[in-house]
């Protein structure tokens, strides 16, 4: 067995360690959480490994079945994945180390099983950024689902089972009835299902059937959440707040537009993505999901909802990266994949902490938490900005480079939702952290409802990512180069 082919199996079996030791050792709280940020720090070397080994051309490939003729369970690295792969670890290990302040803080019940589906969630979000084919990735992503399902209805109340509900009918719905057909499809035309550099369909079959086809997968990919399959997102915030972290930034909103992502770089390729009318439909109902799941934001109190919103429109902004006829919005898209991940997952864990040490869930509620807990909301201030796309954030160059991709393909809708989108998240996100931070002296805030306020690990984890927030406005231009290969292997010319 090869290196790479080591460090695949590695990513793979590490996550499933993970999980069967914290069942093991669930009566031991210390060991558990010790050897989950074990497994944790371990996950990120491997990634970190394959992600260098990508980088300097050599791609780890491994093959482990092939259950029928043209279907292989089979796994290869390439940028898109590299990158997405060390994402998700980093920011499990930041996510579990707050979890261990938040999980204690609440003291929430079922803390075995949360780190146990936690960690399963891992072995999906591996899977699915390795994947080599459609095939591979499917079994993955349902796995994604499933493992995370018992995190959504984690508190077992009627509110819950009735998210849980929707959680599994939309997206286990929305894979059997739009992606496995989408992904039968593709089989049938082409031979196969691999990820291939330039798009595995171009010039195997009809306009209309590539059409249909763009439209199964995109709308099958349901964890991306685009309207009108966008329900399942906002509902699923009844769970904790480890948990809605995990669903917006780490792991299930990200592994469906990194999918629509590798969609339309190695199964369809920009050149015939500029061709589809459907591409152009996708764009025009992202743009109205940008749009309006950004005035429904403004809208809610609870803070949970707000940023729950706020990440239905920020993820239809890689949406519309991966359907502009521009191969370099691919490279956006990928770029605003990871910084919208560090910034959200920060929004998240603020949530959470003023959550624990307040008992405060509503905004209404948190004007001048900042006279007690001021790191915190300045944290939260740093991530508003990213959100946002100033500076000095790397949410400045992402969007800079979506809304530039937009204009130069002649897509001035999908442009103009972008930036008023930017224009509401200043309305709705800023706010918070400035009434928390410069409330009337009169505001005193909510009172510590937990002795010593904000747990410490959570507040170490929301510091770590509310400083990548700001690392990444330094590491955004070696990310795109990164990512280059996504639009080098074919020129797209921007349309008159």
């Amino acid at each position: 067995m090869s290196s790479g082919e080591l460090l695949i199996l590695l990513a793979l079996v590490l996550p499933l360690f993970s999980a069967a030791v914290s069942y093991a050792v669930g009566r031991m709280p210390d060991v558990r959480e010790t050897l989950t940020l074990v497994a944790c720090i371990g996950l990120c070397i491997i990634t970190i490994a394959m992600f260098m080994r990508v980088g300097a051309g050599d791609a780890p490939e491994l093959v482990i079945a092939q259950p029928m003729s043209g279907l292989e369970i089979a796994f290869r690295l390439e940028p898109l994945g590299a990158l997405f792969a060390v994402m998700a670890s980093v920011l499990w290990a930041v996510n579990s180390l707050f979890s261990i302040g938040y999980m204690r803080g609440a003291r929430e019940a079922n803390q075995t099983r949360f780190y146990v589906c936690f960690a399963l969630a891992m072995f999906g979000v591996m899977g699915v950024a390795m994947a080599a084919n459609l095939f591979t990735l499917f079994i993955f992503y349902e796995t994604l689902t499933l493992a995370t399902y018992p995190l959504v209805t984690h508190k077992g109340d009627a509110a819950a089972r009735r998210a849980g509900r929707i959680y599994l009918g939309t997206l286990v719905g929305a894979s059997v009835v739009l992606f496995l057909p989408g992904i039968i499809g593709v089989a049938s035309v082409a031979g196969s299902t691999t990820f291939t550099a330039g798009g595995l369909l171009p010039g195997t079959t009809s306009v209309v059937i590539e059409n249909m086809l763009l439209l199964l997968l995109v709308f099958g990919a349901a964890k991306a959440a685009l309207i009108p399959l966008h329900g399942w997102l906002p509902a699923a915030m009844v769970a904790p707040a480890p948990v809605s972290a995990l669903l917006h930034a780490v792991a299930v909103v990200k592994a469906g537009v990194f999918t629509i992502l590798k969609i339309s770089a190695y199964i369809f390729g920009p050149e015939l993505i500029t061709a589809l009318p459907a591409a152009t439909w996708i764009l025009w109902l992202a743009a109205a999901t940008i749009v309006i799941a950004s005035l429904v934001a403004l809208t809610k109190d609870d803070l949970k909802a707000r940023l729950a919103w706020s990440t239905v429109g920020q993820l239809a902004y890689i949406t519309s990266a991966a359907m502009l006829p521009f191969a370099s919005g691919l490279v956006a898209g990928g770029l605003h994949m990871v910084v919208h991940a560090t910034a959200k997952i920060t929004l998240f864990m603020c949530a959470g902490a003023i959550y624990v040490a307040t008992g405060a869930a509503k905004i209404s509620d948190m004007g001048g938490a900042g006279r007690r807990m001021p790191i915190l909301l300045t944290f939260f201030f740093v991530a508003s900005l990213s959100v946002i796309g100033l500076p000095s954030t790397g949410g400045m160059w992402s969007k800079f480079l979506l809304v530039d991709a937009s204009f130069g393909s002649g897509e001035w809708l999908t442009a103009a939702a972008m930036i008023v989108s930017s224009l509401l998240s200043v309305a709705y996100l800023l706010p918070v952290a400035f009434n928390g931070l410069f409330s009337p002296a009169g505001v005193k805030g909510p009172e510590f409802t937990r002795p010593g306020g904000v747990p410490g690990a959570a507040l170490t984890a929301v510091g770590v990512t509310a400083i990548g927030c700001l690392a990444l406005f330094v590491a955004a231009e070696f990310i795109a180069d990164y990512l280059e290969p996504l639009g080098a292997f074919t020129l797209i010319e921007a349309a008159p």
